[in-house]
């Protein structure tokens, strides 16, 4: 656990840090500083995505994901706590929601959460959390700057959902193999993509209905011959 509290608190120290900076930005600045930061985070996406080995994987978790987090709402549950701190902490309507949906989505689906809380889990590793760590610490001052104080409650999500994986881990050993993690880091950078999207104001992604996707690599092995013997069935019918 010892990488996700130092994840924590880098996000922590981050966000308090853009709070400050805040203060002294027009709206103007901030517009601009969220654009570049919204292309930013496309290509950061995107350059996860491609990593995908299997196509039909993505695809197969991204539809079933989505269904699971569809009939989960989770997108809603995420904005209604979100709004649950903003009228707690008296702030901007609008601004704490998105910003702690936004950040914690950005914050937990990526790559490197997944990859360095299962190292951290299986080998008590914590490099990759490390590295993450500077880089959210990084991003945090730009995301407060720009949305505001709804940032620092993300490290409370980075802080469950990392330390549960990492927990899990051991547990997960087994079917963790690098074909799985591989394919669980690009349905992430899938994600990442739509998270940019949201920022670039271009189209809404329901990516919190799509957080399940992450993990449905895990479960594809035991169903996969069933689905390629589906897919035979259709291809002979077309």
């Amino acid at each position: 656990m010892l990488g996700t509290i130092v994840n924590t608190i880098a996000i922590l120290l981050g966000g308090m840090l853009g709070l400050i900076f805040r203060r002294g930005i027009s709206d103007r600045f901030k517009n601009t500083v969220m654009k570049g930061l919204g292309l930013s985070v496309f290509m950061i996406g995107l350059a996860g995505a491609l990593r995908s080995e299997n196509i039909l994987l993505l695809i197969f978790s991204m539809v079933i994901g989505s269904l699971i987090g569809e009939a989960m709402n989770i997108e809603d549950k995420l904005e209604r706590f979100g709004k649950w701190i903003e009228n707690r902490s008296g702030q901007g309507e609008g601004q704490v929601a998105k910003g702690f949906v936004v950040a914690s989505l950005m914050y937990c689906v990526g790559a490197m959460a997944i990859v360095g809380a299962l190292e951290s889990g299986l080998t008590g590793n914590h490099e990759t959390l490390y590295a993450k760590s500077l880089l959210d610490g990084v991003t945090a001052v730009i995301f407060a700057s720009t949305l505001g104080i709804g940032v620092l409650f993300a490290a409370g999500s980075v802080l469950v959902y990392q330390g549960a994986i990492t927990i899990a881990a051991s547990a997960l050993a087994a079917v963790l193999v690098d074909s799985v993690i591989v394919e669980m880091s690009a349905i992430g950078g899938l994600l990442i993509m739509g998270i940019a999207m949201n920022i670039l104001e271009f189209k809404r992604v329901p990516v919190g209905n799509m957080l399940p996707a992450v993990f449905i690599p895990l479960l594809y092995p035991a169903v996969e011959p069933f689905i390629m013997e589906l897919v035979r069935i259709l291809y002979s019918l077309f």
